[in-house]
């Protein structure tokens, strides 16, 4: 299974418009009715792609630092999430913690179900048919060309995402780091770390 950058396929042109013309044309009619003002859409917009990998890092760091916060989280996702100004939107985050004797990873087998508000948009190998197959079936394998490579001490526990419930890792915390602030500490936690094939970044010797 390759996990190099893919963009996917080229889309047409004139498709590419249609679609473009249709959302300018639902826009100026919400904007028209009184729905919405144009102000009001800009700000969602922006809300929207604010939300990535860094605001899911904030939880990390923010658990790897304070244990009473780290339980309420592992318990509630969802509050504990909130707790920090992060909305969930309704669906449930439950969110898994790796030890040194357990590791979580995450897929959605049947489509592509991901905790978009925590970490923006999935990654095109996240939602390819090979990975949603091959995470249940084999996991160690698939870690392993993700450069997660795991003793057999170590057991792999795989969580499968629904449209109404997702899933955050909680990556164990590199060794060397105590004492770090927590924008330091969210700077070495990364989207693959909080999916589950990957471990948190090592800090630079």
């Amino acid at each position: 299974m390759s996990h190099d950058h893919h963009h996917g396929p080229t889309i047409d042109p004139e498709r590419l418009a249609y679609y473009q013309r249709m959302a300018t044309a639902v826009r100026e009619l919400l904007i028209e009715k009184g729905i919405l003002t144009d102000a009001q859409i800009v700000a969602t917009i922006k809300k929207m792609e604010a939300r990535g990998p860094a605001l899911g890092a904030r939880v990390v760091a923010h658990a790897w630092v304070d244990p009473n916060y780290k339980t309420r989280l592992l318990l509630d996702g969802s509050a504990g999430v909130e707790e920090l100004g992060i909305p969930v939107d309704g669906t449930r985050l439950i969110v898994v913690e790796n030890t040194e004797e357990v590791h979580n990873l995450v897929v959605c087998t049947l489509c592509s179900c991901y905790p978009r508000n925590i970490l923006g948009l999935p990654p095109d190998w996240y939602k390819k048919a090979a990975y949603r197959a091959r995470a249940v079936k084999e996991p160690r394998a698939v870690l392993a060309e993700f450069g997660t490579v795991l003793s057999d001490s170590v057991s792999i526990r795989v969580h499968d995402s629904t449209a109404d419930m997702r899933y955050l890792v909680l990556p164990a915390r590199p060794a060397g780091t105590e004492g770090w602030a927590e924008d330091k500490l969210a700077a070495l936690v990364n989207r693959d770390s909080m999916i589950g094939v990957q471990a948190a970044k090592e800090p630079e010797q």
